[in-house]
């Protein structure tokens, strides 16, 4: 059996964050292939400042993914 590959929560926040707010409120920014914790953060000013409240609720729950991970 082949063991799977289980992808952390805060990369799935950061493809999300791409896919929904990319041309709102990340123009400035471009994703990486393998997103680190600290790249993850580093999207989230740019939502709070850039996005609407959606935006700014999934900033924060990109954080709160990348504290899990500590």
């Amino acid at each position: 059996m082949a063991a799977q590959v289980v992808q952390p929560e805060f990369e799935k926040l950061y493809e999300r964050a791409f896919k929904e707010f990319g041309t709102m409120a990340l123009w400035s920014s471009r994703p990486v292939p393998n997103p680190t914790p600290a790249d993850a953060l580093a999207i989230t000013r740019s939502l709070r400042v850039e996005g609407n409240l959606d935006a700014r609720r999934l900033a924060e729950q990109i954080e709160q993914a990348c504290r899990a991970v500590v």
